[in-house]
Parts: structure tokens; sequence; C-alpha cells
């Protein structure tokens, strides 16, 4: 359970943070910029949300629900013998990229091949849907920057790589299942 009855601690003062283990590090790590873009993904969602039908709302509330999973699995370095302590750390787990993986598949059901590649934009919903996958693919370049240092678990890099891909078809299904999207043509300002 979280109490949070007192918001501003000092703590982080003098430019360090502590992680979930209670370790302080500089707010400069890189794995301080991994939970962080994983959380400014999650405020991009909230604002999709503003433009989304109750059935897109739906998913995008659990994405967002995943996304603090995600952030709660990266604040945590991932040490020996957590599986053995009473409160073991929230860890993705593969069942969430199941998930929109399952989802990708129906929406994408309703798409055509696409042509052409896809310019963000169109709808209110599809162009904050494309700057959600946008965002996304930044804290994963950022969680793969960290997996070359430390230990990092697998299934949150797979998640957040399905993630974009979500948003991607998710922005058109927004774009009138595809009728609408707004393709790029090569050249065409020359």
């Amino acid at each position: 359970m979280v109490v949070l009855n007192k918001i501003y601690t000092r703590g982080g003062d003098g430019g360090t943070t502590a992680l979930g283990n209670g370790m302080r590090v500089p707010k400069s790590s890189i794995r301080v910029e991994a939970y962080g873009t994983v959380d400014e993904t999650n405020a991009a969602v909230g604002l999709a949300r503003l433009h989304a039908p109750p059935t897109i709302d739906d998913l995008l509330s659990a994405i967002q629900n995943d996304l603090f999973d995600l952030g709660a699995d990266l604040c945590r370095p991932i040490g020996e013998g957590e599986d053995t302590e009473e409160h073991p750390p929230l860890r993705m787990a593969e069942s969430q990229t199941e998930r929109l993986e399952r989802e990708i598949d129906a929406m994408n059901a309703r798409l055509q091949p696409l042509r052409s590649f896809v310019l963000p934009g169109g709808s209110a919903l599809a162009a904050s849907l494309h700057n959600c996958r946008t965002v996304s693919r930044r804290a994963e370049r950022l969680v793969a920057a960290l997996a070359n240092s430390e230990a990092v678990n697998k299934s949150a890099l797979i998640y957040l790589n399905r993630l974009s891909d979500w948003f991607f078809v998710a922005a058109r299904c927004a774009n009138d299942n595809g009728a609408a999207d707004v393709l790029w043509k090569p050249g065409a300002n020359r």
C-alpha cells in the first residue's frame, strides 16, 4: 500500500534521487532517464485519452497501469535473492506484451495494408497516439541503453517495443481505420 502524506522531501535537492531499493543515484543517470521517460509516455497517454472513445479509452487505461508497473520495474535494479524477499519487486510480465499483441492484431485486422509511410496527424486522437508512439520509442531507446550496462528485465524492453507498434496501429484506426491517414509523398516539395 502506498501512502503519500508529504509530497516534498528535500531528498533530491542535491541532484540525487532514491531508487526502489533505497540506493541514491544522480537524477541524470540512465536508469532515472529511462523510467522518467516511461512516466512521460504515461502523461502523453493521459492526453490522448481526452480524445478517445470509450473502447479505446479502456485500452489506454490498461496501458497507463502497465506503464506504472514498468516504471516500478525500472526503478528497482535487479538484485540477487529478490524472489525470496517478503515484498519482491514488481516486474513486467510476458502476459502484458501478449495482451498488446492481441489488441494490435484485432485493430490491424480492420486496416488495409500500407502502401506509403504515415505522417503523424489526421484526427486529434491519431495525432496524440503518434505522439505517444514517439515518446515510447525514446523510452525504449533509453531502456535499451540501460540494458547495455545493467541487468534489465527483458519483458520490460519487449513491452516497450510492442507498445510503440500498438500506438501506431491505434493511430491508424483513429484515422477512420486508415482511410484518413496522412501519407508521406516522397519529394513532394522539391
